[in-house]
């Protein structure tokens, strides 16, 4: 038997995407819309996956399905607060993708005056370094920077 012992970290971090839309539009392109702007990087149980975000209390969470039947949850929702346009996401993030580690993510809306922002905090606990926070930010980056972004732009 092998053993590998390691330390639980965690690491923190905060990214930003700008929007000149408004924040009606973002938010519901955000909820509604999640599989016309998911970056096709990150299908990760098949090219024509499909990945939607349910919000209903004791519902799917963000989850990806495959025609196959195959799936993978990546958050849970922990809390939906669409007065605040907020959520707050719990996931786990298997060794095979870096893990493991526990993923707590508020995904939250503000006014601007040319639109809004939406603001993208991220922590995880478990084993996870430096290079595990730069590739998380790096992909919340595609998804929501170029994905949702330019989906909204586009409308």
């Amino acid at each position: 038997m092998t053993r590998n012992q390691s330390t639980a970290t965690c690491i923190n971090y905060e990214l930003e995407v700008d929007f000149a839309a408004s924040i009606t539009s973002v938010w519901e392109a955000l909820l509604q819309e999640t599989n016309l702007w998911w970056s096709s990087d990150f299908h990760m149980v098949g090219p024509d996956s499909h990945v939607e975000l349910d919000t209903e209390p004791g519902g799917k969470g963000l989850v990806e399905t495959a025609p196959d039947g195959s799936f993978l949850q990546w958050y849970h929702v922990q809390a939906f607060l669409p007065e605040q346009r907020k959520i707050f996401l719990i996931g786990f993030l298997a060794p095979e993708y870096g893990g493991p580690s526990t993923s707590s993510l508020r995904l939250s809306l503000e006014p601007t005056d040319d639109g809004c922002k939406l603001m993208i905090q991220d922590s995880h606990v478990g084993d996870v370094n430096t290079q595990t926070a730069e590739s998380m930010a790096e992909g919340w980056s595609v998804v929501f920077g170029d994905g949702l972004k330019k989906h909204v732009d586009a409308k």
